[in-house]
């Protein structure tokens, strides 16, 4: 695994930085204002907790950080569903964000599981 220079190198945080974008762009018109925030808020914790977990001192940081994002990706995931539910979003469109956030939370626990192996590694 190439070490990353900076969190921008990260593929996950690219990801998670389209995703956060595509979650903006399919609730511009959404009305339920508390759900549009809470749902915004779950896609932008993914990203910035990459971002702010790189930016710590240590592996095992890093990781629990990553472990902090995967947790909101799987919440956009559980809203994803009852914005369906609600139709808020057609059912294709929900399917394809809660497919693209599972992805990220692969990529995301490969990136924590990596981190905490290699930490171990270094253990006594």
């Amino acid at each position: 695994m190439n070490p990353a220079e900076r969190f921008e190198d990260l593929r996950i945080w690219q990801e998670a930085r389209v995703l956060a974008n595509a979650i903006y762009d399919a609730t511009d018109a959404l009305r339920d204002f508390d759900f549009r925030g809470q749902i915004r808020s779950a896609a932008v914790s993914v990203m910035n907790n990459v971002a702010e977990g790189f930016e710590r001192r240590t592996d095992a940081d890093f990781a629990h950080f990553l472990d902090v994002a995967k947790g909101s990706a799987g919440e956009v995931r559980s809203m994803l569903y009852l914005a369906e539910d609600r139709r808020f979003f057609a059912s294709d469109i929900a399917a394809r964000l809660r497919t693209d956030f599972v992805a990220l939370s692969k990529g995301i626990a490969q990136l924590a599981k990596y981190l905490r192996g290699k930490s171990d590694k270094g253990a006594p």
